[in-house]
């Protein structure tokens, strides 16, 4: 998309609507960004920084490759180092991710492993202040997603991998980090339309989107008396890897169509936000869900 594309244009017109060539990677989960069509915007050719980071050390979970992606190039091309974290498999994209921050000047550290795990929530972090000697922005994105027929139908033991990667590792990640984030600090949270419109099929992630609500505002009641705030953007559908690993083929091709704006959002569509959120932009934000849903509304 070119950058005259962006300027004054119906959003519904903006991106390419569905019906989506039919594709699954669910028996590749989590998904590959390659291997999407079309291939997700993370606004590698639109993003412009303005320095409102400058100077700062973020740590991105889910980092290689959808929200993580557009988020790391956006951090970096505002003037932010970042250490990426995402799962073994997800090699590739991650590289990827990993290319583009550097080719905004910045440094951009890998850290392979599994979050449900806390002692590699320790290592994250652990590596993060050995790196940059501190942790200015905690974006809590990696999360993990698989749809089912009916409750009945879901495995035990999914069931618990979903709270253990989606809210537990949150937990670990920001008991790790706050006591190196000094003031200014920020925590971002990704929660989701359907932590307030919950979907049967997805009824395990819903639920941890809910909890990861009340686990932002509780948070940021707290670490504020430290100089940190704690807020969560909630996106509505979102064109990333997770979709077509978590969803049949011609569910898929049809995602995203009933939201208000037609489509669902490209990744470039939410950086916004997470930039504004670990900016000083949003000094007196703090402890809010900020929706970017194309129109669902939060209560």
């Amino acid at each position: 998309m070119s950058e005259d594309q962006t300027r004054q244009q119906d959003p519904k017109e903006q991106y390419p609507q569905p019906e989506y060539p039919e594709q699954t990677q669910m028996d590749q989960h989590p998904g590959y960004e390659s291997e999407m069509a079309p291939e997700p915007d993370y606004g590698y050719e639109t993003y412009k920084g303005f320095g409102r980071l400058e100077g700062k050390a973020a740590v991105i979970t889910g980092g290689d490759s959808g929200i993580g992606r557009a988020v790391a190039l956006a951090f970096a091309r505002e003037g932010a180092d970042v250490l990426l974290s995402y799962l073994e498999e997800e090699e590739s994209d991650a590289q990827e991710t990993a290319q583009v921050v550097e080719e905004a000047g910045k440094r951009a550290v890998k850290v392979p492993g599994d979050i449900s795990e806390e002692a590699h929530c320790e290592r994250v972090i652990q590596t993060a202040v050995d790196e940059f000697g501190k942790v200015d922005v905690l974006v809590n994105n990696a999360a993990y997603q698989m749809t089912f027929s009916s409750l009945t139908e879901t495995p035990s033991e999914l069931i618990e991998h979903a709270f253990k990667t989606n809210i537990i590792a949150m937990f670990y990640l920001c008991k790790a980090a706050i006591p190196h984030m000094p003031e200014g600090g920020s925590i971002i949270n990704v929660s989701s339309i359907q932590a307030y419109q919950p979907s049967p099929p997805l009824l395990p992630y819903s639920t941890t989107k809910g909890a990861i609500v009340t686990f932002t505002k509780g948070l940021a009641q707290e670490v504020i008396e430290q100089g940190i705030r704690v807020n969560s953007v909630a996106p509505g559908p979102v064109w990333t890897p997770i979709i077509p690993a978590s969803m049949p083929a011609e569910t898929t091709a049809q995602f995203g169509g009933t939201n208000p704006v037609g489509r669902p959002a490209q990744p470039a569509e939410l950086a916004p936000a997470f930039v504004f959120l670990a900016s000083q932009e949003s000094s007196f934000v703090n402890g809010e869900i900020l929706g970017v849903t194309g129109g669902q509304p939060l209560p």
